[in-house]
């Protein structure tokens, strides 16, 4: 694969190439845009499942979730701590489905305990993007706060524009040519 080096161009195939740290940026900023992340967990029995939950991205870029014990993705997680998250742009009139702008992200998940400092503080943000429900469904005993720690992944922009990421911060690398 083509190596280039931070601070240099892609060719996007757009007028105006983005630096890596550009692109990186920009990923981040749509990430930014959603309250609400689809999710892929795995049950015990090695089944997928797949749903979506409002999501809060704390300042390190860490992905928290809040879910009842009663849901799939709460067993799921507890058996097996790892999740795919996506973030996908509407489809816009006129546009291809296919291109569609989203991150994809493969992730380590954590139970964050209960009533403790790191809840407190999550809960509290969640409230401030969220709302008052988020209030409600932490004082509910079956509810339970995730983190995602971002392993890796990728962004794509659209046609041959898939971007391998790394970590919460995204930090990119030279878009995949196969």
């Amino acid at each position: 694969m083509l190596e280039i080096q931070p601070g240099t161009t892609q060719n996007t195939g757009m007028s105006n190439p983005l630096t890596l740290e550009e692109l990186q940026q920009e990923a981040n900023s749509f990430r930014r845009e959603f309250d609400a992340v689809i999710l892929s967990t795995t049950s015990p029995e090695g089944m997928p499942d797949a749903g979506y939950a409002p999501c809060y991205l704390d300042d390190e870029g860490r992905c928290h979730i809040l879910i009842s014990q009663l849901a799939r993705h709460t067993k799921n997680l507890n058996s097996h701590p790892i999740a795919c998250l996506m973030w996908i742009e509407e489809k816009l009139p006129g546009r291809n489905a296919f291109a569609r702008r989203r991150l994809v992200l493969q992730c380590n998940a954590e139970n964050i305990e209960r009533d403790g400092e790191v809840w407190t503080r999550v809960v509290q943000q969640m409230e401030k993007q969220l709302g008052n429900t988020v209030q409600l469904l932490a004082s509910l005993p079956d509810f339970m706060l995730f983190r995602f720690e971002a392993v890796e992944g990728n962004y794509i922009r659209g046609f041959a524009q898939a971007y391998p990421v790394t970590g919460n911060n995204l930090l990119m690398a030279p878009h995949r040519t196969r």
